[in-house]
């Protein structure tokens, strides 16, 4: 998908750039710089000597040197006081300005760090947000895969409002709690289901003669595909294809095989993917999800957090992407 969260160690991701969350001399410091330089070796700090620094919210390239990325991005992030000294501003022009450089080195593949958000301090559930906002404005005007890299899950935070509004939500619909009243009800029932089993017998022949009817019949009522339901959702809500899969964090590559076989079967990330770009309702999401052979269930969480994120009207795909990755859910797209 062209935007991912990934859990990873920046240094080993095999990319055409990492970005490195720098300080203003370039020289390397600690945490995510520091790991950088040393796995890059000193070529990479005799490069950088030759820069001149950078300034807070710019960004300058480098070489990989012994890192599987070809080149390093060097950006500075604002030190977070209080939001309002004009830290929100400086940290989307980073995002900005390494994207800018990435895709002049024509870049097809960038892993970033979540800037600003370590030893300078900035809140990580609102370095986030900036993050995904800025990326996936890019994303909407530009091919590349972006990759956001949290090394690990005390590193990651979303809204806490949001973290437990979902919570809540999944809790009042998660229907575990239900399973053993259900075996309980299969048991208590079993006498009488074996008192009309004679009953059932007798029906047995005449469905028997009419099954062969009824099949006839259903293959005759066979609809649209999920491609060719796709297709014409997005001729009615006056969409162009490219903005349909952008918005459904889905490649075009993988658009084209859709649009090109009838009968293509995406995977249910991938059918919600394009249910959210298209922000249909809930029983509209469920149609499109039924071409695909597939539902919405309240057994399931990931399944929960989509219908809360629809129910909601919120059809942000890299919101709704933070979330899942928030509460370990596959991530929606390609």
């Amino acid at each position: 998908m062209p935007l991912e969260i990934v859990r990873n160690d920046i240094t080993k991701m095999t990319v055409d750039a990492i970005v490195n969350a720098a300080n203003e001399s370039l020289l390397g410091g600690g945490g995510v710089d520091g790991a950088i330089h040393y796995a890059a070796g000193p070529e990479l700090l005799a490069e950088c000597k030759t820069l001149g620094g950078c300034k807070t919210g710019k960004a300058k390239i480098t070489g990989g040197y012994n890192l599987p990325a070809k080149y390093v991005i060097h950006t500075v992030g604002p030190i977070y006081e209080d939001g309002k000294h004009g830290e929100k501003a400086l940290l989307e022009s980073c995002y900005r300005e390494s994207l800018a450089l990435a895709k002049e080195h024509n870049c097809e593949t960038v892993a970033f760090p979540l800037i600003s958000s370590g030893v300078y301090g900035y809140p990580k559930d609102q370095a986030l947000k900036v993050a995904i906002q800025v990326i996936s404005d890019f994303l909407l005007e530009n091919e590349m895969k972006v990759y956001i890299v949290i090394f690990d899950k005390a590193a990651y935070k979303i809204s806490e409002k949001l973290f437990s509004d979902i919570a809540e939500y999944i809790d009042d619909n998660y229907v575990d709690q239900h399973t053993d009243y259900c075996r309980e009800s299969v048991r208590m029932n079993a006498p009488m289901q074996a008192s009309v089993g004679l009953f059932e017998a007798d029906l047995c022949e005449c469905k028997a003669m009419s099954a062969e009817d009824d099949l006839d019949a259903k293959l005759k009522q066979i609809d649209e595909s999920f491609s060719q339901m796709l297709l014409r959702k997005i001729d009615e809500k006056g969409m162009t294809d490219a903005e349909c899969y952008k918005k459904a964090n889905i490649d075009r590559k993988l658009f084209s095989k859709i649009r090109s076989d009838v009968h293509y079967k995406p995977s249910k990330p991938t059918a919600i993917a394009f249910a959210i770009s298209l922000e249909l309702t809930l029983s509209e999401t469920e149609d499109m999800l039924k071409k695909a052979g597939f539902a919405l269930s309240h057994s399931n969480k990931f399944d929960i957090i989509i219908e809360y994120f629809i129910s909601k009207g919120n059809y942000n795909i890299f919101e709704i992407n933070e979330a899942l990755f928030a509460f370990d859910q596959s991530l929606l797209g390609a």
